[in-house]
């Protein structure tokens, strides 16, 4: 009886909370307005795209989109934008000429996409294509001294299976609700739908596990021994979707990591039959690969419009995205997407002449794809907290920070990360943009984006709930991840939310409440 007492009091102090927390409907109507239908977050996706290629961290391609999203936040009045380095991250690497093609037993042009920070070709190459199995080490050393002037394809056949699902999905209402029902903290809210063919990613992964060790020995004999490339793949790369990111190490002192292609699973299959049925397979190759090593700092863009009240104007909210991306597409949906909507966030508030009483930041991160190294430096460097080391000044003054990271689907919610201070101030702040699909409220967590940064140093700091669209099954860290897969109603509308809580954020009385 006292404990259905004490939560059925519980629910009342919240709904005292909901209905006490201030929101300026006049100001919500004018920031949907500005959002929806003035929109230029799909300008600003095509500059960060199409017009600018990848963004690999410290790659040019990141370097000119920093230099983009500076000039934009200049010319709306946005104030000290400017490229700020967090540490020291490594080598910038760029793909400058790729040509992949098997040559017998007749002509077939290849789809191939080198991964990151791997070494060229120097000039054309031809080579014949060699079997290996990663079975284990001794089976492996049996190839030695076989391998000079050879395409290497482990002895790897991936099962083609036929899509019965849509690749894009959006959340359901009922799918909401549980999300909301969910109680206590800790729990990790999976940002995609639990399909077959996620399934099916996760039993590869446990069986190559082992062959995974083998191969890292393998592409040091390849290396050694004067190799042409390695061929890779992958039961998700099929039907023209190549997923092709990390290539080896990157830091100042690392040598190059040999050349590894990913190919379709469709092409790959190809290649390993024809050469397993006894033929002789021969291919031909030209790849040129850049390294960038003159400046080994990482860097973030930073921007702010500076706080009006005297009493509150050193206190901060931030909003942010990771700017870098890999290098198979342009980083449509990961993460120019998150990158575009923060960036007309700020346009917004600018546009709408808000004088806002706390300090209002943007970040653009660097380095994220290599563990979320661009927010963690700057968050280290800012504000301490992290690993037991101090916390500085500006902990204290510290509000809150948001972050888009999960592709182009709309918000529909936000997640708490364990504070549950917060539900009563989000679900006020939510209740303006119900008609626009955005309601739930959960405790859970969410992890692999860079609010992660300012929850370990006892920041609040906030992923919202985007719907999965097609994030994990077709553009996430894919060739197909480009402009066109980007739903402009979407953004239009997480931008405005966006920009709703950040002004929610910098107007309240008190900062946000803490875990």
């Amino acid at each position: 009886m006292k404990l259905s007492l004490f939560i059925f009091l519980g629910f009342v102090f919240l709904n005292q909370l909901h209905s006490q927390e201030k929101v300026d409907t006049d100001m919500m109507s004018r920031i949907r307005e500005e959002g929806l239908t003035k929109s230029q977050v799909m300008d600003i996706a095509l500059h960060l795209t199409d017009l600018n290629g990848n963004r690999l961290a410290n790659s040019p391609g990141y370097t000119r989109a920093a230099n983009y999203a500076i000039s934009k936040l200049n010319a709306w009045g946005v104030q000290n934008a400017r490229q700020e380095a967090w540490g020291e991250f490594g080598k910038g690497w760029e793909l400058e000429k790729m040509y992949f093609a098997m040559t017998a037993p007749y002509y077939k042009p290849i789809m191939a996409y080198p991964k990151t920070w791997t070494s060229g070709t120097k000039g054309l190459k031809s080579g014949e294509l060699i079997v290996v199995e990663l079975k284990d080490s001794a089976s492996l050393m049996s190839m030695k001294g076989k391998l000079k002037g050879k395409v290497i394809i482990p002895d790897m056949t991936y099962e083609y299976k036929m899509s019965f699902k849509a690749d894009a999905v959006r959340y359901t209402e009922e799918e909401l609700k549980q999300m909301e029902a969910v109680q206590g903290g800790g729990q990790q809210q999976r940002q995609v739908r639990d399909t077959a063919q996620m399934r099916r990613m996760r039993e590869q992964m446990q069986r190559t596990m082992g062959p995974q060790r083998v191969l890292a020995l393998l592409k040091e004999m390849a290396k050694a021994e004067g190799a042409v490339a390695l061929l890779s793949s992958s039961t998700r790369n099929h039907d023209g979707t190549v997923f092709a990111q990390g290539g080896g190490a990157y830091k100042g002192k690392d040598p190059e990591n040999f050349l590894d292609m990913a190919l379709p699973v469709e092409d790959y299959n190809t290649l390993l039959r024809i050469a397993k049925s006894g033929a002789v397979v021969k291919l031909e190759t030209d790849v040129k690969t850049k390294f960038y090593a003159d400046d080994l700092q990482g860097y973030n863009v930073i921007a702010e419009i500076p706080g009006t009240d005297p009493a509150l104007k050193d206190e901060v909210v931030m909003i942010g995205a990771h700017l870098d991306s890999w290098q198979a597409g342009t980083g449509a949906t990961d993460n120019a997407s998150g990158s575009a909507v923060m960036l007309e966030a700020m346009r917004i508030i600018k546009a709408l002449g808000i004088q806002p009483k706390r300090t209002i930041r943007i970040g653009l991160w660097s380095a994220e794809e290599q563990g979320l190294m661009g927010s963690r430096g700057y968050v280290a460097n800012t504000f301490g907290g992290v690993g037991g080391n101090a916390k500085t000044a500006a902990h204290e003054k510290f509000s809150g920070y948001y972050n888009i990271d999960n592709g182009t689907g709309k918000i529909r919610g936000i997640y708490l990360q364990g504070n549950e201070a917060c539900r009563s101030i989000f679900a006020a702040w939510l209740a303006p943009f119900k008609d626009l699909g955005a309601t739930t409220v959960t405790i859970s967590n969410t992890g692999g984006t860079d609010h992660q940064a300012f929850d370990a140093a006892g920041l609040p700091g906030f992923q919202f709930i985007q719907d999965p669209m097609e994030y994990d099954t077709r553009t996430h860290h894919s060739n197909m991840d480009v402009y066109d897969h980007l739903s402009a109603d979407d953004l239009k509308q997480i931008a405005t939310i966006v920009a709703a809580f950040v002004y929610n954020t910098a107007q309240r009385d008190a900062k946000l409440p803490r875990k």
